[in-house]
């Protein structure tokens, strides 16, 4: 049904598009300080960013600040950078 050139352009396409979008994502800055993140970003909120599921935590629940590889950051940086909320409420 498609020719093979057109199925070649539509997957190079893809991938300059998909890469481009990745460029664009902003920078994730990791604290290993509460305060630091605070200092980074006043007006966000502050989450703890289990890296390895990349889930954050919110203050006051079981893992904010206790995983073993995690670290504070910015929320809106965590969520641009395709991370996300815990979704059992620890």
């Amino acid at each position: 049904m498609f020719k093979p050139v057109v199925v070649k352009l539509v997957l190079v396409v893809a991938l300059i598009v998909g890469s481009t979008f990745t460029a664009f994502a902003a920078q994730l800055s990791l604290f290993s300080a509460e305060d630091q993140a605070k200092q980074h970003c006043p007006s966000d909120l502050v989450v703890w960013l289990n890296l390895p599921t990349r889930i954050y935590h919110w203050k006051g629940m079981r893992w904010y600040g206790n995983t073993k590889n995690g670290s504070y950051v910015c929320k809106k940086e965590a969520d641009e950078n395709g991370n996300r909320g815990t979704l059992n409420g620890q």
